[in-house]
């Protein structure tokens, strides 16, 4: 970490460690839950890049579902609150509209959706950690609908920061839109990345490259893989029409170096920089990229 980075850390605010994690949160029995809740591996992580027209209509709804719970959750987000009690607002929105949270139970991930505080890249676990004016938080929820998943993520502020991380917050979020905006028929899907590392790049950030966007519709991951750098001659899948997957760049303020929690879920930043992260699920059209994960 570097003078610069400790300096604009919350005052007080240590580096993370986890902390206690309350119990699994019960989800009705007439809530569908998805086929690997339970199992060591999820089966339906494959399936088609292209959806038909029934499978985007339901992709639609679930997305809608999952971007009211992020809503909830970014309210929520303020200091003195735990990261737990973000999970529960995002389990109750859900359940409320008969969404299961595609995370919980996922290949042993017991939350209802992740969260993601300061150096902590992805796949943070709810706790009891409180957090701080100065700390920006990222939420990443899933719902699990008819049959289909709709996924989303953004960082949010909590209280008063640094100008330092409300930029790269910003930047973050520009990047996710400039990635949007070149998805289009007939380009591979390595230009998205392509448009978002030179972005980042340009601005003094990093662009993580070992986490992606990823093809979503019947299977939570599809096997689609969407970059945040620029791959190519890798992943060179052409983007097609009905197509759904997301974009969901995790960027950083110093190094993309990253180390994981013996946790086996959060990832957090080797140098222990700030990181912020947006995601959207799309949807391919004739005219180009739509945004389903919208309220």
């Amino acid at each position: 970490m570097t003078v610069e980075q400790e300096w604009f850390r919350p005052e007080g605010r240590e580096l993370l460690v986890p902390g206690i994690l309350s119990p699994r949160r019960s989800v009705p029995p007439h809530i569908e839950r998805p086929e690997y809740v339970g199992k060591d591996e999820a089966v339906s992580d494959t399936g088609p890049y292209v959806q038909s027209a029934d499978v985007i209509a339901r992709v639609r709804e679930a997305s809608r579902v999952a971007a009211l719970a992020l809503q909830a959750a970014g309210e929520a987000a303020q200091p003195g609150v735990t990261t737990d009690h973000i999970d529960g607002v995002v389990h109750a929105v859900l359940l409320e509209h008969g969404a299961y949270p595609s995370t919980l139970g996922y290949l042993g991930f017991e939350k209802s959706c992740c969260t993601s505080l300061n150096e902590v890249i992805c796949h943070g676990i709810p706790d009891s950690t409180v957090m701080q004016s100065g700390d920006i938080l990222n939420v990443d929820v899933t719902a699990y609908l008819n049959g289909v998943h709709g996924d989303c993520n953004a960082t949010f502020l909590v209280g008063e920061v640094h100008p330092r991380a409300q930029d790269l917050v910003d930047r973050t979020h520009e990047a996710m839109m400039r990635g949007v905006k070149v998805a289009r028929p007939g380009r591979e899907v390595n230009v998205i990345g392509r448009v978002i590392e030179k972005f980042t790049a340009r601005h003094g950030l990093e662009s993580v490259r070992d986490y992606t966007g990823h093809g979503v519709a019947e299977g939570f991951h599809n096997g689609l893989v969407i970059p945040h750098y620029d791959s190519a001659p890798m992943f060179d899948e052409v983007i097609e029409e009905g197509m759904t997957f997301t974009i969901e760049p995790m960027v950083t303020l110093g190094s993309q170096g990253w180390e994981q929690w013996d946790d086996g879920w959060t990832v957090v930043t080797r140098d222990r920089s700030f990181t912020a992260q947006f995601e959207h699920t799309m949807l391919i059209t004739g005219e180009g990229p739509e945004l389903l994960t919208v309220v």
